[in-house]
């Protein structure tokens, strides 16, 4: 039997990293290696910040996304406009928006999109939620920006099936977005005139 290379501390936590996503092998080994080589201290301030995550963040109960507070800053803010309402996919399209500084409305987060293949129905994103918000008689409109992926179209068709009932206007991203493209990677112009120049959907 071969001699244990990599120590099986180095290893866990190489095969630890590889379970984030767009992080191989190669990279986690990189990456576990600056670990080991930083200060202790460093090791531990990184691994409290870790633990910290899920004991001081949580979801926003409006909009659903990670906070330190509930309601979140954008929800409790009176300054925007809790008549108008942006669907998006994943937190990180939220951030995508706000870095535009066009919409001043609120949020709706889905956490993912509809894809039967991987088991992902609407009882595993935030559609009730959604349809919940769209009856209070508070929203005016609902902005859908989920991503032109196959995944975020199917996701907005059913979205616009489930409001039509709905006392509100649904309105989808227009211009600027290219089909299969992912919106947090959308630069902040393109992504701002799709804002401006949204329409109503039929």
């Amino acid at each position: 039997m071969s001699p244990q290379v990599i120590p099986h501390a180095l290893e866990r936590l190489i095969q630890d990293l590889t379970r984030l996503p767009g992080i191989g092998k190669k990279t986690a080994s990189r990456l576990a290696l600056n670990i080991l080589r930083r200060p202790p201290a460093e090791a531990r301030e990184l691994a409290t910040a870790l633990m910290e995550l899920h004991r001081s963040i949580q979801l926003c109960s409006c909009c659903f996304t990670f906070s330190e507070s509930d309601p979140c800053a954008l929800c409790a803010d009176p300054k925007r406009d809790a008549s108008l309402v942006c669907v998006v996919e994943q937190p990180g399209d939220l951030l995508a928006i706000e870095k535009t500084g066009t919409f001043q409305g609120h949020y709706h987060i889905l956490h993912g999109v509809l894809s039967p293949i991987d088991g992902i129905g609407p009882g595993e994103i935030k559609v009730t939620e959604l349809e919940a918000r769209a009856g209070n008689g508070t929203i005016k409109e609902i902005l859908i920006a989920t991503s032109s992926t196959v995944p975020g179209e199917a996701t907005a068709n059913y979205l616009i099936d489930r409001l039509q009932n709905k006392p509100v206007l649904v309105t989808r991203l227009a211009c600027g977005i290219p089909m299969g493209m992912d919106i947090k990677y959308a630069d902040k112009h393109t992504l701002a005139r799709a804002i401006e120049s949204r329409s109503k959907t039929t």
